[in-house]
């Protein structure tokens, strides 16, 4: 039986320090979409590029964004707080500098950061909105806000497709050095790029490794800008561009056959079958080499370097999102893949914030490579 209301409210429940700290931790979780947004609508009107190596007054970017003068100051003061921006000299009238961490928002940055928050402003928000839904129905939900799928949306509209190629730029660039220095790639090889998109990764590979020729091999859509890359690198005669689609068959007898952020696109049957696409075409002896983020990579693999362990179950609530069967993978899961495929897991090197490069061979190969080399750490080596 429910007691009587005596008119006045309950007592406030007051926590100890500890449990006060987590509330505020928790409360810093809920609002992170708005500092996202905070961060993102700073890429929308320029803000990076618009203060470059000066410290211009509110007023100045307010008129150089064409945005509100009063409100640009309040998102301003909120991007200082979040160390974006810093404030800077401005002989009694706030001006405005950009931190470190603000300069990556720069267009001209190296791995800036500013198409992927333009990507994720105009594209992935809406999207990520949805995540309850996504959860309790089991369908992503980017065909439901845009009426097509990811990729055909993208191709549908110029200017997101050239955003989206960017941000996969930029974030190789983050990554290509460990790559570089995680697998192998000494000596005349033939690399196999599946689904090279629009060649930047391809183009790096070649540049650093003059005795390497590539193969890239995309859909018709991804082709021309990968010609124009290849082409303005200077590198068309050591790299071919192949039209096809990795589901239905790969160009035999390459070395090495990369698959950078690929599988995480695809459910468990269709990433069999582009490994089992891999296995047919690859010579013996070749190699299979798979980047994408570890979902295991907090727990399964001890400390992560680079800015977090979290990366991995970030991106796979980004890939349920958009894909149906996309996910993050766990190095077993991954491992189980290649083994259906008729491959073997060989090595597995960790790069910063979580990505692993898992190298495979076919199943054929020597015992030690299946057993002295499986699933070894880079720097175990």
């Amino acid at each position: 039986m429910t007691a009587p209301s005596t008119g006045r409210p309950e007592a406030v429940a007051v926590p100890d320090g500890t449990r006060a700290s987590h509330a505020w931790r928790m409360r810093e979780m809920i609002y992170g979409h708005v500092r996202s947004r905070a961060v993102c609508a700073a890429a929308e009107l320029g803000l990076a590029d618009a203060i470059g190596d000066r410290s211009p007054t509110a007023a100045e970017l307010a008129t150089t964004t064409g945005a509100d003068p009063a409100l640009l100051s309040r998102l301003l003061r909120a991007l200082v707080s979040f160390g974006v921006l810093r404030r800077g000299p401005g002989g009694g009238a706030e001006s405005y500098g950009l931190t470190p961490l603000g300069e990556t928002l720069r267009s001209d940055a190296p791995a800036s950061a500013l198409p992927t928050a333009l990507l994720v402003a105009t594209t992935m928000a809406p999207v990520w909105e949805r995540l309850t839904e996504v959860v309790r129905s089991g369908r992503p939900a980017f065909a439901d806000v845009f009426g097509t799928d990811f990729f055909s949306h993208l191709d549908g509209d110029p200017w997101l497709r050239g955003i989206f190629d960017r941000s996969q730029e930029t974030g190789l660039a983050l990554e290509l050095r460990g790559l570089l220095q995680g697998v192998d790639f000494s000596g005349p090889l033939s690399v196999v790029d599946v689904g090279g998109g629009d060649g930047a990764l391809l183009t790096g590979l070649l540049q650093d490794r003059p005795a390497v020729r590539g193969v890239l091999v995309d859909l018709p859509a991804a082709l021309p800008a990968a010609a124009r890359r290849v082409a303005d690198a200077g590198l068309a005669g050591r790299c071919e561009l192949v039209e096809g689609d990795f589901l239905d068959s790969l160009p035999a007898g390459g070395d090495l056959y990369l698959l950078r952020h690929i599988l995480h696109d695809w459910d468990d049957t269709s990433c069999r079958l582009v490994l089992q696409n891999c296995r047919r075409a690859m010579r013996p002896g070749a190699r299979v080499v798979v980047v994408d983020h570890l979902a295991d990579a907090e727990d399964g693999h001890g400390t992560v370097p680079g800015p977090s362990g979290q990366w991995g179950a970030l991106m796979d609530l980004y890939m349920m999102s958009l894909f149906t069967g996309g996910r993050e993978r766990t190095q077993e899961e991954i491992a189980g893949l290649f083994r259906e495929a008729g491959l073997a897991l060989v090595r597995t090197t960790l790069l910063p914030g979580g990505t692993g490069v898992l190298e495979a061979r076919g199943d054929d190969f020597t015992e030690r490579a299946r057993d002295g080399f499986r699933g070894e750490k880079d720097g175990d080596r």
